[in-house]
């Protein structure tokens, strides 16, 4: 029983009028008998009684007049309301962030915002870039492996992952065949996400590693590049966990042994004051947090 014969009906019923329900909801005087009609078929009992001046309602009129009291109004009221929604988010969210986080974690997080008719443009940058883009406007929502260093911007952490040393397994049996762990990954091809080091060095410090040069051979910041590179046997890195614990399960990599311990990166959502104004933002934000929260409930599950 569609909503559209029921408020016929209910503008009919107020009326006691075929053709003044017509003119209030804009339709033919034909169109709102047959909708009428539809409902008689519908309830098999006849609604309203034909005379010369207008309608007359019958009691199942009434009874259905009485059942549906003020309901009409409120449901048509809460469709109006969330087609106003539909409409303030409607548009598109700009997302800056590293592109393999986007890609591995933060896109597997994304359905919602899209079945709520928001176009998303994913971009990818550096956090330096991150900053500036935010700053300047230019993106909506950020995520950084870094808290935002101005006070320009507001951010929560969103998600913390372990931070893995890996390599193909021929490449670690090597390392691990050497006099110490820090000769052995001296002698083989470092990769890594930039000539700083943020990962590698956090690494070998926790596990008090020295090496004798730590000059990668290659820097990317898009870590599945190297993810690559090492699967195909070409040296060593330090990984965020979601970039390789499929590659671990499967076999292409394995972990180099920590003698203390991993180390654990984070990644936090970045946003300015501003951007909250917009509804599609400001509802973006939140269902991108509340997917992280439930994201770290299901680890925590699963390592218990």
């Amino acid at each position: 029983m569609s909503l559209v014969r029921l408020r016929t009906f209910i503008e009919v019923f107020r009326q006691r009028s075929i053709s003044g329900a017509a003119r209030t909801l804009n339709l033919t005087q034909p169109a709102v008998s047959q909708h009428i009609a539809g409902l008689e078929s519908a309830i098999g009992r006849s609604l309203f009684d034909r005379q010369a001046r207008g309608v007359e309602p019958t009691a199942a009129a009434r009874e259905l007049a009485a059942d549906l009291g003020d309901k009409l109004d409120m449901a048509e009221s809460a469709l109006a309301t969330a087609r106003a929604r539909s409409v303030e988010l409607a548009g598109a969210l700009q997302i800056i962030g590293h592109a393999d986080f986007l890609a591995e974690v933060v896109s597997r997080q994304l359905r919602p915002l899209l079945e709520d008719g928001i176009r998303l443009r994913m971009r990818s940058g550096n956090h330096e870039l991150i900053t500036r883009m935010l700053i300047e406007g230019e993106c909506d929502l950020g995520i950084s492996a870094s808290a935002p260093d101005t006070p320009r911007l507001r951010s929560e952490l969103i998600y913390t992952d372990e931070v893995v040393a890996v390599a193909a397994p021929v490449v670690v049996q090597r390392i691990l065949a050497a006099q110490s762990l820090g000769r052995g990954l001296s002698a083989e091809p470092l990769l890594a996400y930039s000539v700083e080091l943020p990962l590698v060095d956090t690494w070998l410090e926790r596990n008090e590693i020295a090496l004798d040069a730590s000059i990668p051979a290659m820097t990317g910041q898009d870590m599945r590049t190297l993810r690559t590179l090492l699967a195909d046997g070409f040296g060593w890195s330090v990984l965020p966990a979601y970039l390789c614990e499929y590659h671990i399960s499967k076999g292409e990599l394995e972990e180099i042994p920590s003698p203390v311990g991993r180390t654990t990166r984070d990644y936090h959502l970045l946003w300015t004051p501003a951007a909250l104004r917009q509804p599609r933002v400001a509802h973006a934000r939140q269902t991108l947090l509340w997917c992280a929260k439930n994201i770290t409930n299901f680890k925590r599950i699963r390592e218990s």
